[in-house]
């Protein structure tokens, strides 16, 4: 298993909305500079974002883009899984049922049970816990840095 860009910089620009929130949306070109993503790669994935439910856009002259839920509402498994797709370390987790193996398999149930324990990892860590992870480490570095 391995998260893509598609999911980190999902992420991120949750996060940038999060922390920049103050009260107005937030432009596509103002995230892209923030986090040193390109414009077209951002209005792609906010189309996700938003199917989701994670994202709302705002029209008109002072339209953009705002989080459509509270920071304690969005796990990082809900923004992975939006971003990527169900979670699943091996495919015969997802699907046994394409696996020629299955039934005779002895090692369906450590998969499985692994991919449980990272899911539920996943579902206890929230985009608020991941902005105070944020604030701490940037506190007086005067910089937005940070790797997931």
């Amino acid at each position: 298993m391995k998260i893509s860009t598609k999911g980190r910089y999902g992420l991120r620009i949750l996060l940038d909305l999060a922390i920049h929130d103050d009260g107005m949306p937030r432009l596509i070109r103002d995230i892209a500079e923030s986090q040193e993503i390109s414009e077209k790669y951002i209005s792609r994935l906010i189309i996700d974002l938003r199917k989701a439910g994670m994202v709302r856009s705002i029209r008109g002259a002072k339209g953009g883009f705002r989080l459509a839920r509270k920071p304690e509402q969005l796990t990082l498994l809900a923004i992975v899984e939006a971003m990527e797709g169900r979670l699943a370390i091996v495919n015969c987790v997802q699907t046994p049922e394409t696996c020629s193996r299955n039934g005779d398999c002895a090692t369906y149930e450590i998969w499985d049970q692994l991919n449980d324990q990272i899911r539920d990892a996943m579902s206890q860590i929230t985009l608020r816990d991941i902005i105070e992870n944020h604030r701490k480490r940037s506190a007086g570095a005067g910089y937005f840095d940070y790797c997931i």
